[in-house]
């Protein structure tokens, strides 16, 4: 491609992340208005759920597609169904509606978030460049994803609710138009047909995965039981399809490069860790400190400012630094947080709690650029595209399987905190979490009942520092041979 072509390409990339990045964040601003408009209450928690269910299930397919359409057009799709899913969202009639159209969402974005790095892969042959542009996608998305309040909350007041969806459809245009117009993709080798039996066993087995995790908690556990066994068994007829597949979805043989189980095992181990700061630092805010949602929320404004910082300096880090002390630097700072946070008393002034837990996003930016940059080194030609979208499947599982862990913590905690207390239950514990309803609490028992909730983020940051420490372990074990820089 020319330079034009190459420059409209990456903006039409960093476009399609600052959709993404947008969604994470807005639509937390308009949930309260969503419920209530569609009488949809029972499934606030779906809301959330059921985009990362379609994130999760549709990520290993889009490499396929890409492979048998083009990147380009794969993209284009991906974009077209955020985009048709986000209006169709805005124009719900009913919770249902809602919810079966965020789950089409959810598909697009399986794409808008392992597309883009696998073309950068491609087209930016230069490893100090394509990190330099990696950096920038994830800026973006960060950034996207600090702007997400503040302008969801100004829609949801100025206009409405529906704007929050609305406001992705010309930005979705736009990237379509760029891409049509200006990204030359590199065409596909074969012509091989998809891999239907494995999509099937595939698809079917991370649904189940993904509703067992979700239902983790609030439904009977022989449902959770059932469904993840069923999601074992299928995910085991999935690795056995590939076996003999023409064209298999995942190639085995990615799993028996040492250097990439390395990498994926990194992030699994580091994504899970962090998920625990992002999570509890706002509801650290609420529910110990007293304070509002929106301080809650601009609590971490700090943390995804260094964060954008971090990914950029990478680049320059490289020509002096290997992988491995790149990866071990941000393992560092992720512990100061989640010790920092473990280690925190009741009165630790939120101001000290912001600065420890900006040290995360220092981590975070720094894991995620120089270990993706790696997967596409350590992945030959033929499998970085499939090395990309895995890396990225893992880092959504991660999420979600310890967002379910912790709350199954704080909930087992919570509830042998109020065990024996006479006049406090676990209905008054769920008011403590929202600033508004803990107004209507005895002022005289907030103390006690802030000291069970504190609890209960003490063993969820515990848990968050055993597994950084267990990917410290990773570190030196499948990177500290390979201490070189990448150039």
């Amino acid at each position: 491609m020319t330079k034009k072509q190459l420059n409209f390409t990456i903006l039409a990339l960093m476009l399609a992340n600052i959709m993404s990045g947008l969604d994470g964040t807005i639509v937390n601003t308009a949930i309260p208005a969503i419920v209530s408009a569609l009488h949809g209450i029972k499934f606030m928690g779906w809301i959330v759920a059921i985009f990362l269910l379609g994130m999760s299930i549709s990520i290993p397919l889009w490499t396929k597609i890409g492979e048998k359409l083009t990147n380009k057009t794969a993209m284009m799709i991906a974009v077209s169904l955020f985009a048709i899913g986000s209006f169709l969202q805005g124009i719900a009639p009913n919770i249902y509606f809602f919810l079966a159209s965020r789950l089409l969402m959810g598909l697009g974005a399986g794409g808008m978030g392992s597309l883009p790095y696998i073309i950068v892969g491609y087209i930016i042959p230069n490893i100090k460049q394509r990190t330099q542009i990696l950096g920038l996608l994830t800026a973006c998305f960060n950034g996207a994803a600090i702007l997400g309040p503040l302008i969801g909350g100004s829609l949801v007041d100025l206009l409405s609710w529906h704007w929050v969806f609305f406001i992705n459809v010309p930005i979705g245009l736009i990237t379509i138009a760029i891409c049509a117009v200006y990204y030359r993709p590199q065409m596909p080798k074969s012509q091989a047909k998809l891999d239907v039996k494995g999509g099937i066993s595939l698809v079917l087995g991370l649904l189940s995965f993904m509703l067992g995790i979700q239902l983790w908690g609030i439904a009977a556990n022989w449902i959770v039981i059932v469904l993840i066994t069923i999601s074992l068994v299928l995910l085991y007829a999935f690795f056995r399809a590939e076996k003999t597949a023409a064209s298999p979805i995942v190639p085995l043989e990615i799993f028996q490069n040492r250097a990439l189980d390395g990498d994926f095992l990194l992030f699994a181990f580091s994504w899970g860790a962090f998920i625990a700061v992002n999570t509890y630092l706002p509801t650290w805010s609420q529910a110990l400190l007293g304070m509002s949602a929106l301080l809650g929320g601009m609590a971490l404004i700090p943390n995804s400012l260094i964060e954008i910082i971090a990914s950029q300096s990478v680049a320059g880090l490289q020509e002096k630094l290997s992988t491995f002390w790149i990866v071990f630097l941000g393992l560092v700072t992720m512990l100061i947080s989640s010790l920092g946070m473990f280690l925190a008393g009741l009165d630790t002034p939120l101001a000290w709690l912001v600065i420890i837990c900006t040290f995360s996003g220092i981590g975070v930016g720094f894991i995620f650029v120089s270990l993706q940059v790696k997967v596409q080194l350590d992945a030959n030609l033929e499998n970085m595209a499939t090395a990309t979208s895995t890396s990225y499947l893992i880092r959504i599982l991660a999420q979600t399987v310890m967002s379910a862990v912790y709350g199954v913590i704080m909930n087992l905690s919570l509830e042998n905190g109020v065990r024996g207390q006479k006049h406090i239950t676990m209905g008054m514990m769920n008011k403590l979490s929202d600033a508004k309803t803990a107004k209507a609490l005895p002022e005289a028992l907030l103390p006690q009942m802030r000291a069970i909730f504190h609890q209960g983020i003490h063993e969820i940051m515990l848990v968050s520092c055993v597994l950084i420490v267990c990917a410290f372990g990773l570190n030196f074990y499948y990177n500290f041979h390979q201490r070189h820089q990448v150039h």
